[in-house]
This record gives structure tokens, C-alpha cells and sequence, in this order.
């Protein structure tokens, strides 16, 4: 064995080590898996690829990256696509979830017609894409948990041409599996606490479930996602926030908790003392996150405060920050307004807002797009910061693509 191949095996494990410490810092199972299929694919060379994740028996889509198609760092509707696949050998990705063996394919228009697998072309036929290399990876975690499959598509090699994956890819891409794979559990326990954080509120709130927040938090991550890309923010720095932007918009409304049944269940309008007694919902949602030990806290308690301010126009509570803890703070005083809001809460405001205008009520049918839209057009300016809501038109085709993805399940 050369001392050249010690070499570079000890260089692609500490990438490994590295990239691992990194996914290892973040929150969100979204931002995780972006991470980990950007890095495998930076390290393979594939230009593109996806992950599956196991849900309730079956293969859901889970995200996506193709640099022949779309930006990586784009808002993209294609990364709340709504499938699932049986784990079965039947598909390319069912086979490997269902065997649990890495599986690599020089050419996926060549296969053996008898192998009990097969590669759908549609997608192909669909985006004029031509998918050529794959290895298709199963991600276990601890205890041989199967939590889903990774697939990347199309090695190139320097000159941009298409060829098969390198023996470095499929010996170390693996590996690197085997480590993300308990990052990706911990990022799916992380949303679930939140999920079940917000039960409570529901409990209290019929309005407030688990598909609002989830949406909320996807429309905040791609508001932010455009609003720094039109800023030159590097990308780094852009996955650090939206991952702990997502989850702390899902808690925006989580200090309902604190108001009374006869206030959130209330059918019909809320008289001028009720709709005072409501305001305090923001002051008790930061108030959980007085000891602060992180920024996804700091951020937390932003939203929950400040997401009823309006730009320009009287909000609520309109109180400062250092007088959320007192005994007995006045609500009302001067006005928060402008830049002087948050921009996390600025960007919950109009995420909040289009969700309830835009979702079936007790009291009301869901708003066409074009009503909500309307009154978002009409409010821009003085409810909400107008370029907040421009940057909602401007990925409005993604905004839709989030809300059938988390669509409201009829109660019964």
C-alpha cells in the first residue's frame, strides 16, 4: 500500500470528520439534510441528487438538489414535493431501503432487465434531465434504525462529462452516511418536540395546528432565503439562520398557552377587553425564553414578541424589550415600528397572516389566492414591510408548493 494512498484516505476521513462536526451543530432536519446532500455531492462530484426519509412504513420525499435544473441556493418549489415510495424492491431507492446494501449504477438507462428494480424515467421525460451515474445509500442510525436513502445522480469528472462514481466516492460517501444519519434523527426529534410543544396550543386554539406551524416555518425560512440572497449573504451564512429560523416561526403563537378557552374558542368576534386580553399571548410566548441559551432562543423570543408589530402603524404590545419581564408591563406604549422590528418577526408577520387569510377557519372559507394576495398588496407599506411582501410575490409558485405539501387535514 502506498504512502500517497495513506495520505489521501487520511485527508477524505478528516473531511469527513469536519463536515460531520458541522451537521452536527445544526437544528432543523431541513437544514440537515441540505447540508448532507450538498457535502456528498461536493465530495462525489454528483450533480445531483435527493434524500427519502422513512415515514409511517413508506419512502416520503424529503429533499432535493440539481445543479443542471435549478440553484441550490434558490427558493425552489421542487423542494416541497409531496410523494411517497413503497420499501419495496421494485424501485431503485424501495430496493435499497428494503436490503439495506448500497447499490451503484454506471448507467441507469443500461440496467439488467432482470433485476427486480427498475429506473422510472419519467422525471426524465418531465425536465429533459438525463440520469446516467447513481449510488443510492441507506441511512441507518443508531440501534440499525432505517431512516431513509440517499441518492446521488451523475459523477462528473473535471471536464463537466458524466461517469460513474469513484471508488473513493463509494467507500467514503457511506461512511459519511452512517455518521449523518444520527444527525437526521436528532433533526426529525427536534421538530417533533416543537410539534408536540404546539399541541398544547392547540389544544387551546383549534386554529393553531401542527400543519400551520409547519407551514409558517417553511414560508419564514424561504422569505429569509431571498431577502439575504438579494443581500450577497453567503450561503454558510444563510443555512445558519433559516435553520434556526424555521423552528422558532413555528413557535410564533406558542403563548396561547397562557390565554383562557373562553377567549381562543370564542366563535364570534372578540369584544375591545377579550382582543386586550389576547395581546398578552405575545409577552407569554418570550417570556419561555427568558433564559436564553442559544440563538435559536433569542430568535424565538423575537417572533413570539414583535410578529403582531406593523411597519407602520400601531401593533402589539408595543413595549420594550427590557420590560418583558416585569411583574406587570404596559401594553401599548409607543409603537414598535419599521426596522426597529425584528426581521424575523417582520417576515412571521406576513407568513402568519397569508396562512390565516389563506386557511379554513370555524368562522370563515379559505381566501382565494387572489384576496390574499390583495390584502397583502394593500397592507404592504403599513402592516408589513413592503419589501417583505414583495419577496412573498416574487416566490409565491414555492409558498403554494408548501402549503399542499402541509395542507390541513380535515378534523373528525
Amino acid at each position: 500500500m502506498s504512502m500517497d494512498y495513506l495520505d489521501g484516505r487520511d485527508d477524505a476521513v478528516l473531511t469527513i470528520l469536519k463536515i460531520t462536526d458541522e451537521v452536527n451543530q445544526l437544528k432543523d432536519v431541513d437544514t440537515i439534510l441540505d447540508k448532507i446532500l450538498y457535502e456528498s455531492r461536493r465530495f462525489s462530484g454528483a450533480d445531483a441528487g435527493s434524500i427519502f426519509l422513512v415515514e409511517d412504513g413508506r419512502l416520503i420525499f424529503g429533499y432535493v438538489q440539481n445543479d443542471t435544473l435549478f440553484k441550490t441556493e434558490a427558493a425552489n418549489s421542487a423542494l416541497y414535493q409531496n410523494f411517497g415510495i413503497p420499501i419495496s424492491e421494485e424501485s431503485i431507492v424501495g430496493y435499497v431501503a428494503k436490503t439495506r446494501q448500497n447499490l451503484v449504477i454506471d448507467d441507469a438507462y443500461e440496467l439488467d432487465p432482470t433485476l427486480p428494480f427498475s429506473f422510472n424515467k419519467s422525471f426524465d421525460e418531465k425536465s429533459g434531465f438525463r440520469t446516467t451515474s447513481m449510488l443510492t445509500i441507506p441511512l441507518i442510525a443508531q440501534e440499525s434504525r432505517l431512516v431513509g436513502v440517499l441518492q446521488l445522480i451523475n459523477a462528473k469528472n473535471e471536464s463537466g462529462a458524466v461517469v460513474p462514481f469513484s471508488d473513493e466516492a463509494k467507500t467514503y460517501i457511506p461512511l459519511f452516511c452512517n455518521n449523518a444519519s444520527v444527525a437526521i434523527e436528532r433533526g426529525i426529534m427536534n421538530r417533533e418536540l416543537i410539534l408536540r410543544m404546539m399541541q398544547m396550543a392547540e389544544l387551546r386554539d383549534p386554529a393553531e395546528t401542527g400543519a400551520h406551524v409547519q407551514r409558517v416555518g417553511a414560508y419564514c425560512a424561504e422569505i429569509y432565503g431571498t431577502w439575504a440572497a438579494r443581500r450577497g449573504h453567503s450561503g454558510k451564512e444563510i443555512k445558519g439562520i433559516r435553520d434556526n429560523l424555521r423552528l422558532a416561526a413555528m413557535l410564533h403563537d406558542v403563548g396561547k398557552v397562557g390565554i383562557s378557552d373562553a377567549i381562543l374558542k370564542k366563535p364570534a368576534k372578540l369584544t375591545n377587553e377579550e382582543y386586550d386580553i389576547m395581546k398578552w399571548h405575545t409577552v407569554y410566548g418570550a417570556r419561555l425564553f427568558r433564559n436564553q441559551t442559544s440563538e435559536l432562543d433569542r430568535m424565538s423570543m423575537e417572533i413570539a414578541l414583535c410578529h403582531h408589530e406593523k411597519w407602520a402603524a400601531p401593533g402589539y404590545p408595543s413595549i420594550p424589550l427590557d420590560q418583558v419581564w416585569a411583574k406587570a408591563p404596559d401594553l401599548g406604549g409607543a409603537p414598535l415600528n419599521g426596522e426597529a422590528i425584528p426581521l424575523t418577526a417582520r417576515i412571521c408577520a406576513v407568513a402568519d397572516v397569508y396562512d390565516a387569510l389563506a386557511s379554513p377557519r370555524s368562522y370563515k372559507d379559505p381566501f382565494p389566492d387572489e384576496k390574499c394576495l390583495g390584502i397583502l398588496e394593500k397592507d404592504a407599506g403599513t402592516h408589513f414591510d413592503p419589501e417583505i411582501v414583495e419577496i412573498f410575490f416574487e416566490i409565491f409558485d414555492v409558498i403554494k408548493a408548501i402549503r399542499v405539501k402541509w395542507a390541513e387535514t380535515p378534523r373528525t
